[in-house]
């Protein structure tokens, strides 16, 4: 906390107005008559603007750098939120959506990669795991500051506006050395679905599942009879069930085999998304099974990520955190809409159903993909926390197009031990995972060769 301070808020504030914009969007459209189909496609269009963004934000940053980015990035999505109060026409909405996804990425990009860089090596783990806290904690945030307009009229947009603007001010003045250039990344998307078939699957499945719960959710509670506040215990008790479950899944990956996590979790997620389907809903009893529900979904990516990184090269995993990002923002963008839909014809509660379909799906095809691999072998320090968006990811900014695999892995990466004759070179190096390097402390013994499933 008091080495990156401006970041840090920066961040809170971003999470804070972003999230309580999703959630309002929601429930005003819904309120308003306008069909799920179109609701779903607002969330679609948003992660399609994220997933677009990384080009957007490398021409952006190299051209002014990274703190007149984010001044513009931020500045560009709060006049997308006060459009909303000028018209109320869906296309513009949908529009207005993917031009907020795009600034979104364009300032993850900044704050991420600053992070990355500057954070000392011993000290990266607790860097990144406050930064994913002010993640959370600017998502619950978000959500109770909707219960407090239960009108939704126009005030939760100006507050939305408030707080994106104060979101500018900490790294608009922070002293802090700019980072310096990045090389870009080249990522052959195919060629890693050939490596980690059943981490990539999965990580589609949850960004399918985690995006339609950030999405539609809210119309789901809504439609079951709660009022703003109501629904803001419920997002939250979600998210907040999200972040409890980090650490846990982390020791537990350390002696259980993830393949087994992720279809277990992918279980778990099914049976409670069949009780939301099919049990008559009371508060009690929601609030209960959507924490349960978080448990497991926003667990899912850290998992997969993890499995991933047991079956690469070292030299493979900043492209593989890059894969995992894209195919988690593809399964989001599609999930939305897709499930939209659904529920359009079949009702409220079909979002669950559809879910727990889904889960079906999701574990046969692991199951088959696991018979068909080899045995897995993880390597310590592999599990990373992570949010259930791919925006708040701390590898998001592995996406970033100017990262030159070497130099993402020298700045990414904690590095234990430097070969004597690169030091001497000044040589650029090649180091451990990187997604564990983040959050060592969750693996620190030896994993041996498990047995096939």
């Amino acid at each position: 906390m008091k080495s990156f301070p401006s970041l840090y808020f920066a961040n809170l504030f971003l999470i804070i107005g972003t999230g309580l914009l999703t959630t309002y969007l929601a429930l005003y459209l819904g309120n308003n008559g306008i069909s799920t189909f179109w609701i779903g496609l607002m969330t679609s269009c948003y992660y399609m603007g994220l997933l677009l963004g990384s080009k957007l934000g490398y021409h952006l940053i190299k051209s002014v750098g990274h703190i007149r980015t984010f001044a513009a990035s931020t500045a560009a999505v709060l006049a997308c939120v006060a459009a909303h109060g000028v018209s109320d026409n869906i296309y513009l909405w949908l529009a207005l959506r993917l031009f907020v996804g795009l600034g979104m990425m364009c300032n993850y990009m900044v704050l991420e990669s600053w992070l990355n860089e500057q954070a000392a090596p011993e000290s990266r783990g607790r860097v990144f795991s406050f930064y994913m806290i002010t993640s959370y904690l600017g998502m619950i945030l978000g959500q109770f500051a909707l219960a407090e307009f239960p009108e939704l009229g126009y005030a939760p947009l100006f507050l939305v506006c408030m707080a994106l603007a104060i979101g500018i001010i900490p790294i608009s003045i922070t002293r802090r050395i700019h980072p310096k250039p990045l090389k870009p990344i080249q990522v052959s998307l195919f060629d890693y679905f050939k490596k980690v078939p059943q981490s990539l699957t999965a990580v589609h499945f949850a960004g399918i599942i985690n995006g339609s719960f950030y999405g539609l959710a809210p119309t789901f509670a809504k439609s079951s009879g709660f009022n703003s506040s109501e629904i803001a215990i419920f997002m939250s008790a979600t998210i907040f069930a999200g972040l409890i479950a980090q650490w846990p899944m982390g020791i537990l990956s350390d002696k259980v085999r993830r393949s087994v996590l992720i279809r277990t979790n992918a279980v778990a997620i099914g049976v409670v998304s069949l009780a939301l389907f099919l049990l008559p809903i009371t508060q009690t009893l929601a609030f209960a099974l959507t924490f349960m529900f978080g448990l497991f979904a926003f667990t899912l990516y850290p998992l997969s990520s993890a499995l991933a990184n047991s079956r690469v090269e070292d030299e493979e995993r900043v492209g593989v955190s890059s894969a995992l990002l894209v195919v988690f923002g593809a399964g989001a963008a599609l999930g939305s809409t897709a499930n939209a839909q659904v529920m359009t014809y079949f009702g409220h509660q079909a979002l669950y159903a559809s879910i727990a379909l889904l889960t079906v799906i999701m574990y046969l095809l692991l199951t088959y993909i696991n018979s068909k691999q080899k045995v897995e072998q993880p390597e310590s320090s592999d599990y990373v926390v992570g949010t259930s968006d791919v925006t708040n990811s701390p590898l998001a900014a592995t996406m970033d197009p100017r990262i030159e695999e070497t130099t993402a892995h020298e700045q990414m990466l904690v590095v234990d031990e430097i070969d004597d004759e690169y030091e001497e070179n000044n040589a650029v190096f090649d180091t451990d995972d990187p997604q564990g390097d983040l959050f060592k402390d969750f693996e620190t013994q030896d994993e041996t060769a498990e047995l096939k499933d």
